[in-house]
């Protein structure tokens, strides 16, 4: 897609080119951000936790998970995100009556990339903890056993979990969901090199 470079872009401006684009693309403080490819072990690691969130969900609990393709609008920050995986409790909000654009997520979870980790882990984070509906948020690493758990405890304040062992569980304190990390890393070769298809080109302004 050709895209003329400006400084600075309105949502209105982001979800049109957005749409058109063959590429997903985020939008921060009013400028377009091109995301990269995922590699396979973000893949694996997005989709283990994807399955488990689908099957644990059809016991009754009103909850239902959303993966990549879904973008996130964050109001206060005029923000959209496309995070990894998204939790909603009870009926799904959306924007501008957008089936492609939800509003209220109770868990984010963010597969982290070498290109990313510091975009997810910090701004990303930063944008995330305005949403009020918003209770945990989780980063996984891709390269070993490691998973970051960021629990809401109060207004602006919140507990951090490290778990770093397969024999281990990481469980969500929002939902009734737990998945041991042997699974969650099912099939993940930490042998591969964590790179995706484009690394110099991550987080790339238009």
């Amino acid at each position: 897609m050709d895209i003329t470079k400006k400084q600075h872009y309105s949502p209105e401006e982001y979800l049109a080119l957005d749409d058109a684009a063959e590429n997903k693309n985020e939008y921060i403080m009013g400028k377009i951000i091109a995301m990269t490819g995922a590699t396979t072990n973000h893949n694996r690691i997005a989709r283990n936790l994807s399955a488990w969130l689908h099957f644990a969900s059809k016991d009754g609990d009103e909850y239902e998970n959303f993966i990549g393709d879904v973008k996130l609008w964050i109001p206060e920050e005029q923000a959209y995100t496309y995070p990894n995986v998204m939790v909603v409790a009870g009926a799904v909000e959306y924007h501008q009556n957008r089936t492609d654009i939800i509003c209220n997520p109770r868990v984010i979870i963010e597969v982290l990339s070498q290109s990313t980790e510091y975009y997810d882990r910090l701004e990303k984070f930063s944008l995330y903890r305005t949403i009020p509906s918003l209770e945990e948020y989780v980063l996984i690493s891709q390269i070993r056993f490691h998973v970051e758990h960021d629990s809401k405890r109060a207004v602006k304040q919140w507990n951090l979990q490290d778990l770093d062992s397969e024999d281990i569980q990481l469980p969500l304190t929002s939902i009734p969901f737990t998945i041991p990390l042997e699974d969650l890393y099912r099939k993940v070769q930490f042998s591969e090199v964590d790179r995706e298809a484009n690394p110099e080109s991550a987080l790339t302004d238009f």
